[in-house]
C-alpha cells in the first residue's frame, strides 16, 4: 500500500500542496463541503490520477459516474505519475451540488506540485545502489532475501591512526570510504519547492550510537567529507544542489550485533512543510531504509588457508621450522610472531580467532581477540589490525577462565539439520554443561557469538578437561564424500581396543614415549593393567560420548560421518583430564 497523507480542502480559497511521487493524497471532500451539498464531482488535469473509494468499491476517474454522494463518506484519492516542471502546474477541482441541482454550490481547487524524494541503498545486494520495488524498510535473510548490509568499519586503513577507523569521526582515506555502504538521496522537482521545504535526514535515537554517516556534498575531496549523522547528531538538513539530483552519503557501522543490539538500524529522510515559511514545520513524507550490520563470521579449518600465524618461543625452533615448511608447500604466507612480541606465549590459537565480515560491496578478515589476555595480549592490535584487516574483542569483567581461550571456540563446516541449512556451519563452544557450577565461557563472548545469528552456537561439555577446550577432543577434516568432511573425536575406547590388539600381536612390552626426556615410559602391558587409568578413561569416554550425541543432533551427523581417534587421558575428578599423549591439539 502506498504511503498516504490526508489533505484538507477549502471552498473559500484555492489551496496548494506537494505530492511525493509514489504516494497518495486522501482529499477530505466531506470536511470542506458547503452546507446543503449532497454530492460532488472531481476533475483533475492530465498529470493527476483520481480514485473514489465508496462502500468498499474503488473507481478510477473519469468514470461513468458524474457525481458521488457525500454520504456515507466516500474517500477521494489522488496520485501523480511524474515530477512537476513548475510549482503548481497540476490541479484538481472539486464541485459540490445540492440534490437535483445542476449548479455547483461551491468549488474547492487544489494546486499540485509533484516531487521525487527517495532514499536508496543496495537493497537487492548487487554491490551497487539502484532503484528497486523491494520493501526498503524490511530485511530478510538468505539468497532470495533483500535488505541493505552495513560493515563494522573495524580495520585501520591509515597506518598513522591510533585506533580503528570507526573510532573517530573523520574520513582519512578513499580506502576508508570503500569500507562504508552508500546511501543515496534522490530528489527531483521544481527547485523552489525544495527551497521552501526542508529535507531532513535522521536516525532513530536508539540506533544513533551504532552508525556514523559522512557526506561530502557535491565534491569528492576527502577534506569535504564531514560527519553529519550518528552519535549525538540525530538529524541533518540536506540541501539538494542546483544541478545535482543525487546526494551520496557513506555509512559505517560502529558496533557488531550483540545481546542488546539485533543488528538492524534505520535511516530516514523526511520532507517538512513550513506554512508561509514560519517556525512551525510538519512532516508530509518520510522514506526509510533499514540496514543490517554484517555479522562476524568464523571460518572452519576445512577451508583453504590464506595465511598461517605461529609463535616463536625459546624452545620451539623445530616446530616453527616445520610449520614454515608446510606453509611453503601450501604456498601460504607465514607470519611468525617473535618472542619479544609474544612474551613466551606460544598459544596463538587460544588468544585469537580469525573470521571475516562481508557485504555485497566489500569483504575483509576480522580477528576476534579473546578475553584471555596473556603474553599475546597486544599482538592482534599491533601486528594484525591494519588495512582491510579488522579487529573485534570482548572482555570478561567477571574474570576470564581457561574456557575463554579460543581453543575452546570451533566451527563446523556447512551442515543441514532437519531441513534447516547452516551454510556457514555452526559454532561450537565448551562449557560446564550439564554439570551444575563449574567454568563457562564469559557471558560477553557467548552473547556476542549468539547475536551473530548465522552460525547458531552449540554448547558442548568441556569442563571435564583440565584446560577445558573443545579442540582437545574434536576436529574436522575435509572428505570427498558424504557431507564433504569428517568429524574427528578423541576415543579412549578406540585406544584401548588398539592397545589390546597390539598386545595380542605380541607387542605388550613395547614402551611408550621412547625418545622423550624426563617422562615415564610405560609399556602397553602396564597401561592395560593400570586399573585406575582405565576407570578414569571410562569417565572421559562417557563425557565424549555425551558430546557425540549433541554433535550428531546439532550438526545433523550420522555415525559414518564420525571417525574415532585413539586417545587416552589422565587426571582426576578435581583437576580434570589432560591428554596422556599428544592429542587433537598439535604440541608445539
Amino acid at each position: 500500500m502506498a504511503q498516504q497523507r490526508r489533505v484538507q480542502l477549502s471552498t473559500q480559497r484555492p489551496g496548494s500542496t506537494v505530492c511525493v511521487l509514489g504516494t497518495e493524497l486522501a482529499l477530505d471532500v466531506c470536511g470542506s463541503a458547503p452546507p446543503g451539498a449532497a454530492s460532488f464531482h472531481a476533475q483533475g488535469t492530465p498529470g493527476v490520477q483520481l480514485w473514489v473509494l465508496s462502500q468498499a468499491r474503488s473507481v478510477k476517474l473519469p468514470s461513468s459516474v458524474g457525481r458521488w454522494p457525500l454520504g456515507p463518506g466516500p474517500e477521494l484519492l489522488l496520485a501523480m505519475d511524474a515530477p512537476s516542471k513548475d510549482v503548481g502546474d497540476e490541479k484538481v477541482r472539486i464541485s459540490y451540488f445540492r440534490e437535483a441541482s445542476g449548479v455547483p454550490v461551491g468549488r474547492a481547487v487544489l494546486y499540485l506540485t509533484c516531487v521525487e524524494v527517495s532514499l536508496d541503498a543496495d537493497i537487492n545486494r548487487s554491490g551497487a545502489v539502484s532503484r528497486t520495488l523491494l520493501d526498503k524498510a524490511s530485511w530478510t535473510w538468505g539468497p532470495d532475501g533483500h535488505g541493505a548490509v552495513l560493515l563494522v568499519n573495524c580495520d585501520r586503513d591509515d597506518p598513522d591512526a591510533e585506533g580503528l577507523d570507526n573510532e573517530d569521526s573523520a574520513v582519512r582515506s578513499y580506502n576508508d570510504l570503500k569500507d562504508m555502504s552508500q546511501l543515496v538521496l534522490r530528489t527531483r522537482g521544481p527547485r523552489a519547492i525544495f527551497a521552501g521545504h526542508r529535507l531532513l535526514l535522521h536516525v532513530d535515537f536508539g540506533d544513533a550510537d551504532k552508525i556514523r554517516v559522512f557526506y561530502g556534498g557535491s565534491g569528492e575531496e576527502l577534506e569535504k567529507f564531514k560527519h553529519v549523522l550518528g552519535g549525538s547528531k540525530l538529524a541533518y538538513t540536506v540541501r539538494p544542489g542546483r544541478h545535482c539530483h543525487e546526494s551520496v552519503f557513506y555509512v559505517e557501522g560502529l558496533a557488531f550485533p550483540d545481546v542488546a543490539f539485533p543488528g538492524l538500524v534505520s535511516l530516514h529522510v523526511t520532507l517538512l512543510e513550513s506554512p508561509e515559511k514560519g517556525p512551525l514545520e510538519s512532516p508530509i513524507f518520510t522514506d526509510s531504509v533499514v540496514f543490517r550490520v554484517a555479522p562476524w563470521i568464523m571460518t572452519p579449518n576445512t577451508q583453504q588457508p590464506l595465511e598461517v600465524f605461529v609463535c616463536s618461543v625459546d624452545d620451539n625452533e623445530g616446530f616453527v621450522a616445520a610449520v614454515g615448511a608446510l606453509a611453503e608447500r601450501a604456498q601460504c604466507p607465514l607470519t611468525v610472531c617473535p618472542a619479544p612480541q609474544n612474551r613466551q606465549d606460544r598459544w596463538i590459537q587460544d588468544e585469537v580467532e580469525f573470521g571475516y565480515v562481508q557485504a555485497p560491496h566489500k569483504t575483509f578478515p576480522v580477528v576476534f581477540d579473546s578475553p584471555r589476555d596473556r603474553g599475546l595480549k597486544d599482538f592482534p592490535v599491533r601486528s594484525i589490525l591494519g588495512p582491510d584487516f579488522g579487529y573485534v574483542a570482548r572482555q570478561a569483567p567477571e574474570g576470564a577462565s581457561s574456557l575463554d581461550s579460543f581453543g575452546n571456540l570451533e566451527v563446523s563446516p556447512p551442515v543441514t539439520v532437519q531441513g534447516k541449512e547452516y551454510p556457514l556451519g555452526r559454532i561450537l563452544i565448551g562449557s560446564s554443561f550439564p554439570r551444575v557450577g563449574g567454568r563457562r565461557v564469559a557471558k560477553a563472548v557467548r552473547d556476542f557469538l549468539v547475536a551473530q545469528k548465522v552460525q547458531a552456537p552449540v554448547e558442548l561439555f568441556s569442563d571435564w578437561l583440565h584446560v577445558g577446550h573443545v579442540d582437545e577432543f574434536l576436529s574436522f577434516v575435509p572428505a570427498p564424500d558424504r557431507k564433504g568432511f569428517r568429524l574427528l573425536l578423541a576415543s579412549p575406547s578406540a585406544c584401548y581396543q588398539l592397545l589390546r590388539e597390539k598386545q595380542e600381536e605380541g607387542y605388550g612390552e613395547a614402551a611408550m614415549f621412547q625418545g622423550l626426556d624426563r617422562v615415564p615410559k610405560p609399556t602397553i602391558n602396564e597401561i592395560l593393567a593400570n586399573e585406575e587409568l582405565r576407570k578414569f578413561n571410562d569417565y572421559a569416554q562417557s563425557c565424549i560420548s555425551w558430546n557425540r550425541d549433541i554433535l550428531k543432533r546439532s550438526l545433523g551427523l550420522a555415525e559414518p560421518d564420525i571417525l574415532d581417534i585413539p586417545q587416552l587421558f589422565q587426571g582426576d575428578a578435581a583437576a580434570g583430564a589432560v591428554a596422556f599423549f599428544p592429542d587433537m591439539v598439535a604440541a608445539p
